[in-house]
C-alpha cells in the first residue's frame, strides 16, 4: 500500500504513534513527527514491515527532512499506575508537546486518543501503513524504544533485552521464571505465561 502525504487540509499534520505497548519490561515509547507536505522516501513505510537495518537508515532522514520532531517515553511505575492504554496515549502527549512548532492537525495510529490543547484530531486504524507521517513517528518510537532497551541490557544482560526488546518471548518469560523481574518490568503485566505467582 502507497502511504499518502496527508489526512487533513492543513499544512503542519502532525503524525503519532507508539512502540513498545505489548511488552513485559521497559517503557512505552511514542514519536510526533511533522513532515513537509511534498515528503517523499520509498523505504518509508510501517516500522513492523522493515528490517531493524532499514529502521536505523531511515531514521536521520526522518530527522533531518522533518519540520518537526520529537519524541517521549513513558516508563513501567507509571504504565503500572495508569494502565497501558492511557500510557501509551500520555506518551504521544509528551511527544506532541515537545514539538518545536505546534502541529495545526494531528492524526494517530489506533482508535483511542485523548484530546490534545483542543487541537483537531482523527485516530486511523492501521494508520502506520495509511500515512507517512504516522510511519515517520512509528520508525521513531521504534528506534528509539530498542535503544534504550539496548542500554538496560547491559544491567540486565540475562533477559536479552537487546535481542527480544522486552516482548514476551519464551526466552524472556524463562529469564522471568529463573531469575524474577527487575525494576523495568510491569507488575501489572502477567509476566508468566502460567499464573506462576512471583515475589513482587
Amino acid at each position: 500500500m502507497t502511504l499518502k502525504p496527508v489526512f487533513s487540509k492543513y499544512e503542519l499534520e502532525c503524525g503519532t504513534d507508539e512502540a513498545g505497548r505489548g511488552c513485559l519490561a521497559g517503557p512505552v515509547t511514542a514519536a510526533a513527527v511533522i513532515l513537509p507536505v511534498n515528503f517523499q522516501d520509498s523505504l518509508l513505510k510501517d516500522s513492523k514491515q522493515l528490517s531493524e537495518r532499514k529502521r536505523d537508515i531511515l531514521k536521520p532522514i526522518i530527522e533531518n527532512e522533518a519540520l518537526s520532531y520529537a519524541w517521549a517515553h513513558v516508563f513501567p511505575k507509571e504504565i503500572d499506575t495508569i494502565n497501558i492504554l492511557n500510557a501509551s496515549i500520555l506518551a504521544m502527549h509528551h511527544s506532541i508537546k515537545a514539538l518545536s512548532m505546534t502541529p495545526e492537525f494531528i492524526i494517530i495510529d489506533g482508535n483511542r486518543f485523548k484530546p490534545f490543547h483542543n487541537i483537531p484530531f482523527q485516530t486511523i486504524v492501521r494508520g502506520d501503513s495509511k500515512f507517512m507521517s504516522i510511519a515517520a513517528a512509528s520508525v521513531l518510537a521504534k528506534t528509539e524504544r530498542d535503544a534504550y532497551m539496548k542500554k538496560i541490557h547491559e544491567e540486565f544482560p540475562m533477559y536479552n533485552w537487546k535481542q527480544n526488546k522486552g516482548y514476551p518471548t519464551k526466552e524472556h518469560r524463562a529469564a522471568i521464571l529463573k531469575h524474577g523481574i527487575t525494576k523495568y518490568h510491569r507488575k501489572s503485566f502477567r509476566l508468566l505465561a502460567e499464573q506462576i505467582k512471583l515475589e513482587v
